[in-house]
């Protein structure tokens, strides 16, 4: 058995406010190919197809045109659930039409499990479609006690195991935080408040666990318990990830061999350091100038229009911090602000807006305002 394992799309994601539907249908495009030139037994997205709940009109219309070209053209069954971005109701819309065209998507915890069974040479492979569902609700649709995320998706598991007939080979399709795995920055908290994460041992019984929500490609807990990652990087952080799919061939036992087939973007995700002239100089004769950059500068004091300048070699820089700006914010970041008197508190802000620290001069007139302020709401006061 032969599948494809991808996951969080994010269609209708915004960066820096550009809105990425063309750099999404660029890189599906390519999805589409690798399924054609691979042939697949089944593809599985396993949640976040959405970046929120209510997607605009071109994300919507990009999902229709894939799921089609997947489906009809490729003639591939889909398996598809909802993730924490998702709306659950719009995704599964229309869910009894679609699986006519052989597109399961499983938007809503069902009153009832469904694995949909696809078959190769050694026999049917069951994909057990498990969506995004928040505690409460696992509680109100099984009835059972589930206080937190890993007993609600323990409770989901077991139910789907138990649909599958004994002995037959099957696959978890899931959106979870599995414990120990890397998280990024892109990614949106499961929860607030409670714990998050899940044991990799709710997956116990699966051959494959195929899962979404952390972006990058990873094993949680065992080879077969694998994030595909995201479509593209949604974040500076991410810049040194290799984004792709995974192509997975199980074989007659039910074990997973998985390849990691890259995806190439429109435009990378990079940053780039160093002095503001250096950038430029560089910039220039930079095959790569049209990516999405964020730059770190090294120069000290005032530079003028500095991201004009940068756009000029490279018109899609998105973000710009000076070095001693960032060292600035990290030791504020860790200060506790009510403990600081004036002059320090005007100090950090300084540094945190000019990039470098008040010189002697700067210091001494600082204080004499805050002295000159200080005495005025005295003078008030009295």
């Amino acid at each position: 058995m032969r599948f494809l394992h991808t996951a969080d799309w994010h269609l209708g994601r915004i960066f820096y406010n550009l809105h990425l539907t063309d750099d999404q249908a660029y890189v599906l495009e390519q999805f589409v190919t690798l399924a054609k030139d691979t042939r697949p037994d089944a593809i599985v997205i396993a949640g976040d197809v959405y970046d929120r709940a209510v997607p605009p009109p071109e994300a919507v219309s990009l999902l229709g045109e894939t799921l089609s070209r997947l489906a009809l053209d490729c003639r591939v069954p889909v398996i598809m659930i909802a993730g924490n971005h998702d709306s659950p109701e719009r995704l599964g819309f229309g869910g009894r039409v679609l699986a006519k065209q052989n597109v399961h998507v499983a938007g809503q915890v069902a009153a009832e499990a469904a694995p949909v069974a696809v078959s190769d040479s050694h026999g049917p492979v069951y994909f057990c479609p498990i969506p995004y569902a928040e505690p409460a609700v696992v509680r109100e649709q099984l009835g059972v006690e589930a206080a937190g995320h890993e007993a609600a998706l323990a409770a989901l598991t077991a139910r789907a195991c138990a649909a599958v007939p004994a002995g037959a080979r099957k696959v978890a399709v899931a959106h979870a935080f599995v414990a120990g795995a890397l998280a990024s920055e892109s990614e949106r908290p499961l929860a607030v408040g409670t714990v998050p994460t899940v044991g990799a041992t709710v997956f116990a019984g699966f051959d494959y666990v195929a899962l979404g929500h952390l972006h990058r490609a990873q094993q949680a807990g065992g080879a077969h318990i694998r994030y595909s990652g995201s479509l593209l990087k949604y974040s500076f952080a991410e810049a040194g990830h290799e984004k792709s799919v995974a192509l997975v061939e199980l074989d007659a036992a039910g074990k997973a061999a998985v390849e990691e087939v890259a995806l190439t973007p429109r435009r990378d995700v990079r940053c780039v350091e160093g002095f503001l002239e250096e950038i430029i100089a560089a910039g220039a004769a930079d095959p790569r100038a049209d990516d999405y950059i964020a730059v770190k500068l090294k120069d000290a004091g005032a530079l003028l229009d500095p991201m004009g300048r940068l756009r000029r070699v490279y018109p899609n820089v998105l973000h710009r911090i000076f070095e001693e700006t960032a060292a600035a914010t990290e030791t504020a970041a860790r200060a506790d602000h009510r403990r600081q008197s004036e002059a320090e508190l005007f100090a950090a802000f300084f540094a945190q807006v000019t990039g470098r620290g008040l010189s002697e001069a700067e210091e001494a007139a600082a204080a004499g305002l805050i002295e000159a302020f200080g005495r005025r709401e005295r003078e008030v006061g009295a």
